[in-house]
């Protein structure tokens, strides 16, 4: 043990009173070497003072307001995870009434996914025909609003279903909605600039 000093880690062993076979060689080195008999003086006149400092425990909310400006990420599985869990009842009757109306569910739109694929023309004809209910749906309610906004040629544009005339009316009134828009803030920037 005479061509090194001790390490910290040995030191440390001897800070904590250690005793055992390993211990021995080093208190001899100790008795050999000033600097390392040294270094360990130093570490007991630490270990003292810091004995000595008074002890003070953090007040009862420091954890709360510590973790208050903590910013946990929690990654997607585990909040998917505890999603579920909060969604599934704790009643062991509500939770099979459940599974048996998911189950049945599932049965009836896996039913009519095969029937969708199996039978493509009906499908689309129950798209166009659900699409022109709902256009008529809306016109009907929105009817009076459009004809006193943009007149009866609007209505009837709309009503004959032409995409081509409702795509360029949207696109006139969206122009004039934003033409407005800049020339109303034009005037009001100028009348800003005229009073300053």
């Amino acid at each position: 043990m005479q061509h090194r000093h001790l390490l910290p880690d040995e030191i440390d062993q001897l800070l904590d009173g250690e005793s055992g076979v390993d211990v021995a060689p080093l208190l001899a080195h100790l008795e050999a070497c000033p600097d390392c008999a040294q270094k360990l003086t130093d570490a007991r006149l630490v270990c003292e003072s810091i004995e000595q400092l008074q002890h003070f425990a953090p007040s009862p909310r420091f954890t709360a307001s510590v973790m208050a400006q903590v910013q946990v990420v929690e990654p997607w599985h585990v909040a998917l995870t505890n999603t579920a869990h909060r969604l599934v009842p704790a009643s062991r009757r509500v939770r099979a009434v459940m599974f048996a109306s998911g189950s049945l569910l599932a049965i009836g739109l896996s039913a009519g996914v095969v029937w969708l694929l199996t039978r493509p023309d009906m499908a689309l004809y129950a798209a166009g025909l659900a699409a022109g209910r709902a256009r008529r749906v809306l016109l009907d309610a929105t009817g009076t609003v459009i004809t006193d906004a943009f007149g009866q040629p609007a209505l009837d544009a709309l009503r004959s279903g032409s995409v081509s005339r409702v795509a360029l009316g949207g696109a006139l009134v969206l122009t004039a909605v934003g033409l407005a828009n800049v020339s109303l803030r034009a005037a009001a920037t100028s009348a800003r600039r005229a009073r300053e």
